[in-house]
C-alpha cells in the first residue's frame, strides 16, 4: 500500500496554538499547521468539509518532504507542528515523519484529532506526538452513528489511553450542536465520564457550532448555551473548561484552581494577563497549573500567516 497523499498539503499556516485549541501548551506561541485531504469519519457538521470530504487532487496544492516542514517551521519561529484540518491518523506515515523531523529540531509535534483509530496503530502514531486535541464528539452511541457514521467506544478508548499510558498533553473538545449533543443530561453525563477517567485537571472546551457542510438549517450554538455547559462542568468538579468560537473573555481565560486567581487573561486568540512564575505556578498561592509553560509567554498573538514551504529552500511568509 502507498499513502498517495504523502509529501502533499492541503496548504500551511501559522496559527495561535490557542486555535487548535490547546490552552495548557506553551500559551501564546506559534504553531505551523497542515492537513491533507480526506477523513475516516463523516461528520455531517464538519466545519473543515472542503478539506476533509475533498478527493486528494481537489485540495492538495502544496508539497513538501518532511525535513522542509520542520525547517519552515524552524524558520518561522514556530514552537511546533500541528497536523489539522483533517484527521492525522489518515496520512499517519507523512505525520510521523515530519514529527520525527520537528523533533531533530526541538520542535513539538500536536495531533488535532476525532481519536479514532485501533489500538495497534495509535501506539505507533503518539509515539510521536507531544500534545493532542481530541474531538469528543457526543456522548451518545446514536449521535456517533448518525451523524459521525462512527462509533464512540473507539474514541473513549483513546481518551483514557493517552491519559494513563502516555505522556502527550491532552485537552479534549466538544462542539455543541443544537438539538443534537446539548442536552443538561448528556453534558452531565459526558462530565461525569470524563472526571472518572480523565481526571479534573485535563481541560475541556465547549465550542459553537455553526451551520455547515450538511447541517446547514441547524441555528449557531447561543453563547448561554456554552456558558451553562461551562458551569455544569465545573460543578462536576472540573477545573478548567472553556467556552470557544464565541466571544467570552471569562469563559477562555485560565484559573488556579486552588485560589481561583485569574492565570492567563484570554480575549480571543490574544494574551493578557499572566499570572504564572516562572516555574509555571500560581503567582498567589504557588498551585503548579497542569500543562507545559515557558518562563513567559508567547506574543504570536491572534495573527494567521500563510507559509510557502519549498521542499529545497525553506519558506517565505504572508498574511493569510
Amino acid at each position: 500500500m502507498v499513502l498517495t497523499s504523502y509529501g502533499r498539503a492541503s496548504g500551511f499556516i501559522i496559527d495561535p496554538i490557542e486555535k487548535k485549541p490547546l490552552n495548557h501548551f506553551y500559551p501564546g506561541s506559534s504553531v505551523l499547521s497542515f492537513g491533507t485531504a480526506g477523513c475516516n469519519l463523516g461528520c455531517r457538521f464538519c466545519q473543515n468539509w472542503d478539506i476533509s470530504k475533498a478527493r486528494e487532487m481537489d485540495r492538495l496544492t502544496d508539497w513538501a518532504a518532511p525535513e522542509a516542514v520542520a525547517e519552515a517551521a524552524a524558520r518561522s519561529d514556530c514552537k511546533s507542528i500541528a497536523f489539522t484540518y483533517n484527521d492525522p491518523v489518515i496520512f499517519a506515515e507523512y505525520a510521523i515523519d515530519c514529527a520525527r523531523a520537528a523533533h531533530d529540531r526541538e520542535l513539538k509535534t500536536v495531533a488535532v484529532t476525532a481519536g479514532y483509530i485501533q489500538p495497534e496503530a495509535r501506539r505507533e502514531f503518539y509515539a510521536h506526538m507531544d500534545a493532542a486535541n481530541v474531538d469528543l464528539k457526543a456522548f451518545t452511541e446514536a449521535f456517533y452513528r448518525r451523524l459521525c457514521f462512527a462509533e464512540i467506544a473507539p474514541v473513549l478508548d483513546t481518551l483514557r489511553w493517552l491519559h494513563e499510558e502516555t505522556a502527550v498533553w491532552i485537552e479534549v473538545t466538544t462542539l455543541l450542536i443544537p438539538g443534537q449533543n446539548d442536552s443538561e443530561d448528556e453534558i452531565g453525563r459526558l462530565c461525569e465520564w470524563f472526571l472518572k477517567h480523565l481526571g479534573p485537571m485535563v481541560p475541556l472546551h465547549f465550542t459553537a457550532f455553526h451551520p455547515d457542510f450538511k447541517l446547514l438549517e441547524t441555528p449557531h450554538t447561543p453563547a448561554a448555551t456554552l456558558r451553562r455547559a461551562r458551569e455544569a462542568a465545573q460543578a462536576a468538579g472540573l477545573k478548567h473548561v472553556y467556552t470557544g468560537n464565541i466571544h467570552d473573555a471569562r469563559g477562555q481565560s485560565t484559573y488556579c484552581p486552588a485560589c481561583g486567581q485569574l492565570l492567563i487573561g484570554r480575549d480571543g486568540y490574544a494574551l493578557g494577563v499572566w499570572n504564572l512564575d516562572r516555574g509555571g505556578a500560581c503567582r498567589y498561592c504557588g498551585e503548579p497549573l497542569v500543562g507545559h509553560f515557558e518562563p513567559r509567554p508567547g506574543n504570536w498573538g491572534p495573527r494567521r500567516e500563510r507559509v510557502h514551504v519549498e521542499s529545497t529552500r525553506g519558506s517565505r511568509v504572508e498574511s493569510a
